[in-house]
């Protein structure tokens, strides 16, 4: 099948944009999530409800005892009579988070995709295909990781008021160094529980497709300003109009620190 080089961004991608800002490699803390962490969050636009999703620790483990991290998100049944999206990302990572290994996303949708990129940190190269059909292999950085490693991997950050935080990252089509900013901390309410969170605001200057600069164009994370670092609330304004997702604490499973099962 035909790739598309250039990047497309439907209803419930935009998930993936708070995965770019990290710190660099090797300022990380104690993990501050564990296997079979499962994070479900609800998305709205425009305030109608629009899609699902889910933000996953795996509980295997990788060649030597990295990480397996899972994302899946689609549109509500209402939504698919309109524009139906299914979308499964798998990230394989060292331990420590230091590289990526592997990064793999099944895409169902008006343009989809079955993409594999493999992570040779020998000669420092993303190696990406879709269907099967290789792309030219472009140039990493040392410790360069894809974009929904970076996700958590941020979560084991310190996040200080006034930081900008980077990363080199890519989806194996093209390498950036992503940055955002800590801009404060809040207490949010979300489905109807109140946390005290950090405030970032990611860089969204390469963004194309539906999320195109516009003039008052933006996005806005709420972090959990505790050990856990959750991804509670996302708030993003685009060409297409407003885009909400929000934590659901029911249909989320955090596992406690000793592995006794679930906290939240």
């Amino acid at each position: 099948m035909t790739d598309h080089r250039r990047p497309h961004l439907p209803l419930v991608f935009f998930f993936l944009l708070v995965l770019f800002p990290v710190r660099p490699a090797g300022a990380a803390a104690a993990t501050p999530f564990a296997r079979g962490e499962r994070l479900a969050y609800r998305i709205s636009w425009a305030f109608i409800p629009a899609g699902e999703a889910v933000l996953a620790v795996a509980p295997d483990r990788p060649p030597g005892g990295g990480w397996h991290f899972v994302m899946t998100a689609r549109t509500l049944p209402a939504i698919d009579l309109l524009y139906r999206y299914r979308e499964r990302i798998d990230s394989y990572v060292t331990a420590g988070l230091a590289a990526s290994i592997e990064y793999r996303k099944v895409q169902e949708s008006s343009h989809p995709r079955d993409i594999v990129v493999r992570f040779d940190t020998g000669e420092q190269l993303a190696r990406y295909s879709n269907y099967g059909q290789a792309s030219e292999p472009i140039p990493i950085k040392p410790g360069t990781i894809d974009p929904l490693a970076a996700f958590y991997h941020i979560r084991s950050q310190p996040l200080p008021a006034g930081a900008t935080l980077t990363r080199w990252v890519t989806d194996g089509r093209e390498l950036s160094l992503g940055r955002a900013r800590v801009v404060g901390r809040e207490a949010l309410t979300v489905q109807g529980v109140t946390y005290q969170t950090v405030v970032i605001e990611p860089d969204l200057e390469k963004v194309s497709g539906v999320f195109e600069k516009k003039e008052g164009a933006g996005m806005t994370l709420w972090i959990t300003d505790d050990v856990r670092r959750l991804l509670v609330k996302m708030e993003s304004k685009v060409r297409v109009g407003s885009f909400v997702a929000e934590l659901v604490p029911e249909e989320s499973v955090i596992p406690r620190a000793d592995g006794r099962g679930p906290d939240l």
